[in-house]
């Protein structure tokens, strides 16, 4: 097919993380987590993308689908207090994840394009009394938050999806405040993926077909003004990996990896919300 648009890669997401959010799957992949149709089992997903048993049982079963590549509030060293935002939020898991961890002192902001996740996210905060945690509709290329408002941002394989990953970069860092962190778990390319895998809708928004080559990554990220930038790929992921898109042999290519670096500058302290 020929290069699809980013406004068409984006109405082709929206509509399967949609489907998704309602018990469904728009991608046409054969089976778990980032790119598996309803029904699996999520407690077991979770738990092999590196989410503890305990962690999973304290948050609102709703807003764990399943989906995702790893498990980004492991890395981020939350402290309470501080303003977390996650880029891509879907149903909320890390959200409330962050949010047992900044505690009350704190607060968590989920950003996503999918109204139906939305919806989801604001119902499982409304029944369980998440009063730190809020939801806003946006792009993560154009992020409803104030400039130097968060002290982390997270994201959990989203950033793959984006047409324009310099933006999402750029977008963090300047919503970061200084000192302020990334802690994202998403896929990477080690090698060049094939034109069939890249020009699959079902790879597109499936996870798969938008991972980029490590160094890109990082160049990226150093180009959007970060630094002490780590890009660490999970080989263990291979085997989930393997389960997304049965005999297409995409772990091959694609691996799961830790993301994280830094907005040059000197963190303060708790500050007040103005995000």
């Amino acid at each position: 097919m020929s290069e699809p648009s980013a406004e068409e890669i984006r109405r082709f997401v929206r509509a399967k993380y949609a489907a998704h959010s309602t018990g469904g799957s728009s991608c046409g992949c054969q089976a778990s987590s980032c790119c598996g149709p309803a029904p699996i089992d999520v407690v077991a997903v979770g738990q092999q993308l590196g989410y503890g048993a305990e962690d999973l049982a304290a948050v609102p079963e709703q807003a764990n689908l399943g989906l995702g590549c790893g498990n980004p509030v492991a890395i981020a060293s939350l402290q309470p207090g501080q303003v977390v935002l996650d880029l891509g939020c879907g149903a909320g898991l890390d959200c409330f994840l962050a949010a047992r961890r900044v505690g009350p002192s704190g607060r968590v902001i989920g950003v996503d394009m999918t109204p139906e996740m939305l919806s989801k996210a604001r119902e499982s905060a409304r029944e369980g009394g998440y009063a730190n945690v809020e939801f806003r509709l946006g792009e993560i290329e154009h992020l409803p938050v104030a400039d130097a408002s968060v002290d982390v941002a997270i994201s959990n394989c989203a950033i793959n999806l984006s047409p324009d990953k310099p933006q999402v970069f750029r977008e963090a860092y300047r919503v970061l405040r200084p000192g302020g962190r990334l802690a994202i778990s998403d896929v990477v390319a080690r090698a060049e993926l094939p034109e069939a895998i890249r020009s699959d809708w079902a790879m597109i928004t499936g996870c798969v077909a938008g991972a980029e080559r490590i160094d890109r990554v990082e160049k990226m990220i150093r180009e959007a003004g970060f630094q002490d930038i780590h890009v660490v790929p999970r080989d263990e992921s291979r085997e989930f990996i393997r389960q997304w898109a049965p005999g297409r042999r995409v772990e091959e290519y694609v691996v799961s990896a830790t993301i994280e670096a830094t907005k040059p500058g000197t963190a303060g302290g708790v500050q007040s919300f103005s995000a």
